[in-house]
């Protein structure tokens, strides 16, 4: 018998309305019998990106927002931060036991949440944690485009490249058209391996369609699945990275569109505020009926 078959397992999609649309994550809101390897063991036969676990109470936010812990698992491993599955989570426990403030204890710290109503629709804010941002060192973007089959040329010199972090690691890369962005066919094993030797979660392609409208993909590698479709700790990462190299105002409210090239697309709303370093990533969600 299946790990899921004994565990109440739900599936969500996150940064869409849409049961089609955004990132499916697996949601078990009572993770506590769990050990590691049931955890993944159910990860792997979801086959989403991540899923999420809650094992545990938190300690509560200073507004008196509930407070949980949790852990997630792509079907290869745990990753210390997963934004969609934070959104997908979120929403289930907003469904359950209203909208509100929820604080998620994360193997890279403290994670706000607040669910609102939005009409007819929950919507889902994460907090950051403090983000920092680094240099790509060259061998290391020579690898990542070989990997790809992008040429240098083909990359925006207005979006150098970075490794921005907002609780997981991700190197960005800008595309220099849309075109350049959509043809993404790369090297799994050869990006795999770079990936795991940079403590990568996901590569960040970027297009800039305006100045606060972005399109991007993630390639998942080292997840065991080739492409995210909406990666909430990559934006959260990628507003970080856009406003320490001013290329945004600091405060701002941004855009991303994702999943377009999957055939499941989501909208992710990235807002940084003057004064507070941490990134705020928003959007909807819904349960995937059984039949999805």
């Amino acid at each position: 018998m299946s790990e899921i078959s004994e565990t109440e397992v739900l599936r969500y999609t996150a940064f869409s309305a849409d049961p089609q649309g955004g990132n499916p994550a697996g949601v078990v809101l009572d993770a506590s019998g769990l050990d590691d390897a049931a955890m993944l063991a159910i990860a792997a036969e979801l086959g989403y990106s991540e899923s999420a676990f809650l094992t545990g109470p938190g300690t509560p936010g200073e507004s008196g927002g509930r407070g949980y812990t949790i852990r997630y698992f792509s079907p290869k491993a745990e990753v210390p931060f997963c934004g969609h599955a934070t959104v997908a989570t979120a929403i289930a426990l907003a469904e359950r036991n209203g909208p509100g403030d929820l604080v998620f204890t994360t193997q890279a710290g403290t994670v706000p949440v607040t669910v609102a109503q939005d009409g007819t629709e929950l919507r889902a804010t994460l907090t950051s944690v403090e983000p920092h941002v680094m240099d790509a060192a060259p061998d290391d973007l020579a690898e990542a485009l070989a990997a790809l089959d992008w040429p240098a040329g083909d990359l925006d010199p207005a979006l150098p490249p970075r490794i921005a972090y907002a609780g997981a690691r991700h190197l960005v890369l800008a595309a220099g058209s849309r075109e350049r962005l959509a043809d993404l066919d790369y090297d799994f094993a050869r990006l795999e391996a770079l990936m795991h030797r940079l403590d990568l979660t996901t590569v960040q392609l970027v297009w800039r369609e305006s100045a606060t409208v972005f399109h991007v993909r993630d390639p998942f590698p080292v997840g065991g699945v080739v492409e995210d479709p909406a990666t909430g700790a990559a934006a959260a990462a990628f507003g970080a990275y856009l406003r320490e190299l001013a290329l945004v105002p600091d405060a701002a409210v941004l855009t991303l569109h994702q999943g377009q090239d999957m055939g499941r697309p989501g909208t992710l709303t990235v807002e940084l505020r003057a004064g507070d370093a941490r990134v705020r990533v928003s959007g909807t969600g819904t349960r995937i009926p059984a039949a999805e």
